[in-house]
């Protein structure tokens, strides 16, 4: 007996844990698409070029999602894999805690996880980042660090990408209680510089090393962080 295929494509987003929001958006649509389908019955039947992608995706045949009985596929070549590649999402945890870009936020870094912020296989590869374990999303609060970075703007940040391998850039950084997000800059002389982009705001131009922790390096908000 054929399965319905609504409840087939349930079964594989439960299964995998997919985000239902995450698969519309791949498709290019509204990101209710996907749960209206499944659980409303509106779309009445996927359109043709959805079903495929979903099926490509899931890596189950078309007939699965009500389509056609298909005949064999040939393999894919490499430039239809990159195109697998690119589409898929990745889902990086939102952690509940804010970096000031103002005096410094006093909240724990291990506060609890919030929810997840879903990004694109090749945002992350464009940013240069091999292994997504260590990212996370937080949100500035504060103004020091315009234009770079506003109030409420959402950071991804690479915990993999610290103190090991720091170098001039932006850094959500403790110094002592204080969790902040500020512009490091390293010094001639092996000292570190930690700046506010904001010339309102105070900056350190010969901060002690020895009281600063990097919690890890900014790579993107609205576009790449240079």
């Amino acid at each position: 007996m054929s399965v319905d295929p609504r409840t087939a494509l349930e079964a594989l987003i439960a299964e995998r844990r997919e985000d239902y929001a995450a698969l519309s958006r791949m498709l290019g649509r509204n990101p209710a698409y996907i749960q209206q389908y499944v659980k409303r019955g509106s779309p009445r039947r996927l359109a043709e070029q959805d079903r495929r992608a979903l099926a490509t995706y899931f890596r189950v045949p078309e007939e699965a999602l009500g389509g056609p009985a298909e005949a064999p596929r040939p393999v894919p070549s490499d430039a239809s894999r990159e195109r697998l590649r690119a589409a898929a999402i990745i889902a990086v945890p939102r952690r509940a805690l804010g970096a000031s870009a103002g005096p410094g936020s006093l909240e724990e870094e291990n506060a609890g996880a919030g929810d997840a912020v879903h990004l694109s296989a090749r945002l992350l590869r464009e940013l240069g980042v091999g292994d997504p374990s260590g990212l996370s999303v937080i949100r500035v609060a504060g103004e020091s660090m315009l234009p770079a970075l506003a109030d409420g703007d959402d950071i991804l940040v690479d915990a993999r990408d610290g103190a090991e391998r720091l170098r001039d850039g932006v850094y959500v950084l403790r110094n002592e209680d204080a969790l902040m997000v500020k512009r490091l800059a390293l010094r001639p002389d092996g000292g570190l510089a930690v700046l506010s982009d904001n010339p309102s705001y105070q900056s350190w131009p010969d901060a002690d090393r020895a009281r600063i922790r990097i919690v890890g390096r900014v790579l993107w908000a609205s576009g790449k962080v240079r």
